[in-house]
Parts: C-alpha cells; sequence; structure tokens
C-alpha cells in the first residue's frame, strides 16, 4: 500500500479522542501520523474483540510496520493487537496504561461507585477533579459530560457491578510505556511492576505534573518523548525473537 504512515494513533473511545489532538498536532510536525477510530453499536456487547479485528483488516495491508500509540483503553487495544500480530508493528507507545492494562479512568469511577454509593453525577463530579484538577464549574461540567458519554459509549468491559481484570504479560515489540506524575489512576507501581516484562529496547516515563490526560495538558513534551523513543529503536524490531515469549 502507498501512502503508509510512520504512525498509527488508537481511539476506541470516540468521547475521548480530542484530548489526543493537541499532541498528534505536534507529532505530525516529524511524522506522518494516522488515526485510527472505533466506535462500539449500542446493540454489540462491551468487548475489544470486534475492535482488534477491524485493526487488523487496517493494518495488514500495510507494506511495512508502523507505530501504535493508545491512551487508557485504546492503549491495551494496541497491546492486544501486538501480542497477536506484532509483525505489523514498528513499536508501541501506551499512554496512561499500567501493567494491569484493564485498569482504567472507567475502572476507578466504578471503584468510587461501590464505596461512596452515591449518584452517578456526583462520582463523576469528583472523578472529573482527580482526572483534570481544579477548574472552573463550566470546565468541571464539561468534563463530566464527556466522562459520562465515554461510559456509555465506549466497549470498557467495566459496570457497576464487574470490574475486569487483565493479566500483566510482555509486548513482543519494543514498547514505551508513560504516566502522568500525579495520575490518581496509573499509580507509580503501576507503572514500575512493567519492569519484569521490559525487554533492552523498551523504556518508562513519568510526565512531570500531568495527571491521567496529561497527553493533553503537556503536547509538546510528550510528542517530543514519543519522537526521541522511536529514534532509540534498533533497526531490527523484535518480533521474530519474542515468539517463544509468553503474553498471558
Amino acid at each position: 500500500m502507498s501512502n503508509v504512515p510512520d504512525a498509527v494513533c488508537l481511539n476506541v473511545s470516540p468521547a475521548l479522542k480530542w484530548f489526543d489532538r493537541p499532541f498528534l498536532r505536534e507529532l505530525s510536525k516529524r511524522a506522518s501520523i494516522a488515526q485510527w477510530e472505533y466506535t462500539q453499536s449500542p446493540d454489540e456487547p462491551c468487548s475489544l474483540d470486534k475492535a482488534l479485528i477491524l485493526l487488523h483488516d487496517y493494518l495488514k495491508h500495510f507494506d511495512r510496520p508502523v507505530h501504535l500509540i493508545g491512551h487508557g483503553l485504546s492503549g491495551t487495544l494496541g497491546l492486544l493487537y501486538s501480542r497477536q500480530h506484532p509483525k505489523h508493528v514498528r513499536s508501541l507507545s501506551l499512554l496512561s496504561v499500567g501493567v494491569f492494562p484493564s485498569i482504567d479512568w472507567q475502572a476507578h469511577y466504578y471503584v468510587q461507585r461501590q464505596l461512596f454509593r452515591c449518584s452517578r453525577t456526583f462520582v463523576l463530579a469528583q472523578v472529573a477533579k482527580s482526572l483534570f484538577g481544579r477548574q472552573c464549574e463550566l470546565a468541571t461540567r464539561r468534563m463530566i459530560e464527556v466522562l459520562e458519554k465515554d461510559l456509555d459509549t465506549s466497549p470498557s468491559a467495566h459496570s457497576i457491578c464487574y470490574q475486569h481484570y487483565m493479566k500483566p504479560g510482555c509486548a513482543p515489540v519494543p514498547l514505551m510505556v508513560g504516566r502522568g506524575e500525579l495520575d490518581v489512576v496509573i499509580d507509580p507501581n503501576a507503572l514500575e511492576q512493567w519492569q519484569p516484562w521490559f525487554k533492552e529496547c523498551d523504556f518508562q516515563w513519568e510526565c512531570p505534573d500531568g495527571l491521567h490526560f496529561f497527553q493533553y495538558s503537556h503536547p509538546h513534551r510528550v510528542a517530543l518523548k514519543i519522537w526521541e523513543f522511536w529514534n532509540s529503536i534498533p533497526s531490527q524490531s523484535l518480533p521474530h525473537l519474542m515468539s517463544g515469549v509468553a503474553t498471558n
């Protein structure tokens, strides 16, 4: 296929996609970036299975592997895809994805609902403050609306009755994992515990003063770090070396 992009930014949460735009604008100054989006229909079960199939239908036609980027649940999709089809992935950059990949902002929200037994709106207001920091009342209401829409439209398997669990494991491609220094969802341990799964070319990074959506508040810094990671990758990727490594 001609005009293959250097990187593909994944999004399975339509309500959250605008948080990626600032850093993608920065990154596109140095590389060609495509955005791949998946929108779940109301009748579909909450699962990434269909998204994985559709993503492969998109990437399998490329004549070379590409860098994948994803935040939160979208990063989890990239991780699952790299385990199934490593030959199509040059590298994987995970933003706000801990060693237990299914732990995301929605898991954090449902834990709060169970602890406080308060209304959805009240808990979302508290979660919005922890995810974005203190803002004016108008901005807080807007963030609540965004989060509420993501609860209703993303393929996350979490619910008030059940939190989905995914075992830690490796990525058979060059891997970067990053978190915001002040993130309350992906804590320092969730980042540090990636270490046993790291290969020589992998690395982790904390964005100073960053919250959960640190790619939105610090776009230039995030773009530079991803660019630095790409430039550090050896000329030969690792999928063929990792074929015997368990990923579950």
